[in-house]
């Protein structure tokens, strides 16, 4: 049916209405005071939701584009970067530090498992003179629905001396994460995910620890630079022609999302990926991440059953359902397929999504 396909993906997610007809108003002047004031409420609602005092920073990017922002404020050529990998997106981390000429170490474990705090510790103790400057990891790995136990790994990173720099693009805003209080350094997010918001904006909050790092940093590059956005925001406004409707758009959904308030959030997310969890179990389907204490709340991956395959479940789910749920990524790909339970999702959502994909496996068989 024209104009009723549901997203149950990692991202984009469902958009609801209001924000869409907010975003939809003609733009306003960046560099006016309506803008500005809603420039300045977006700000402190992102704090709220970052659960941070800094500032957060907003980028007219993908959620990448807060990635590539974190390491190219803090990395010269030559510095020693550890980072832990997970998924798809702890390697990008990898390689977006080595783009910047760091000389990166991996530390892997088996996609769908996580890192171990002792493995971690073991690492950095190795490391006598302290020559790992930052360490990068994943909160939610949105390719495979794992989750690191981020709260343990930074205050390892912290006690050594590095600086953690944290991916939250799925996680912010759906799981709980404390930058503050559990001494993370840098934390990214993107709009598309448990913002309510579609793609456009990507979002970086920084330590002052971080900041002591990013400005011994010898090419920090232009657009992108943190000094540039911290300077601005004390102007209340951008340091560059900002994405207004989206800005709009964000202003509208943080609203929504502080009537919510932020535990009920976090509950809403929790039971609604426990309930498609349990529901997938009991059609007999096998999860990639088995763990319930390492899963995301945002994303869960599934096994296809034994004899079909991943793109025909998603195809009767698209065409005879309206609903669209991801692939794999990578050497997972037509493996699994992952459904996403983050943003605007209720438990209706959960429930229309259990029966239309036991109808599509009853049909495959």
């Amino acid at each position: 049916m024209n104009d009723k396909t549901f997203l149950m993906i990692p991202g984009p997610t469902p958009v609801p209405e209001r924000v869409l007809l907010d975003m939809a108003k003609a733009p306003i002047p960046h560099r006016s005071a309506e803008f500005s004031k809603i420039f300045d409420e977006v700000n402190e609602d992102l704090k709220w939701i970052f659960q941070t005092k800094n500032d957060v920073f907003i980028f007219a990017s993908s959620g990448t584009g807060a990635m590539d922002a974190a390491l190219s404020n803090l990395i010269n050529p030559g510095d020693k970067v550890l980072s832990l990998v997970i998924g798809n997106f702890g390697e990008r981390w990898a390689k977006i530090a080595e783009s910047y000429g760091a000389i990166v170490e991996r530390l892997t474990v088996p996609y769908g498992e996580v890192i171990s705090p002792d493995a971690l510790k073991k690492r950095l103790d190795e490391d006598i003179n302290n020559e790992i400057k930052i360490v990068t990891l994943t909160q939610s790995e949105t390719s495979t629905g794992a989750v690191n136990d981020v709260k343990k790994l930074c205050k390892i990173i912290r006690n050594h001396g590095a600086i953690s720099v944290v991916d939250g693009v799925t996680s912010v805003g759906a799981m709980d994460i404390k930058p503050d209080e559990w001494g993370i350094d840098v934390l990214v997010s993107g709009s598309q995910k448990g913002f309510m918001i579609p793609p456009g904006l990507a979002f970086l909050t920084a330590s002052e620890r971080a900041f002591e790092v990013h400005r011994q940093c010898k090419y920090p590059g232009f657009y992108f630079s943190w000094s540039s956005y911290k300077k601005s925001l004390a102007q209340h406004t951008t340091p560059y022609t900002p994405a207004i409707n989206l800005i709009v758009a964000l202003h509208t959904a943080l609203k929504m999302l502080r009537a919510e308030g932020l535990e009920n959030i976090l509950a809403r997310h929790k039971s609604n990926a426990m309930l498609l969890r349990k529901s997938l179990r009991e059609m007999g389907l096998k999860l990639f991440v088995e763990d319930d204490e390492k899963a995301s709340y945002a994303v869960t991956s599934v096994y296809p059953p034994e004899g079909i395959s991943v793109a025909d479940i998603r195809k009767i789910l698209k065409d005879d359902y309206d609903i669209i749920v991801a692939n794999g990524q990578n050497d997972l790909k037509d493996k699994i397929f992952r459904i996403g339970t983050l943003g605007y999702i209720s438990e209706r959502d959960i429930l229309m999504l259990v029966s239309a994909l036991k109808s599509t496996i009853q049909r495959l068989n």
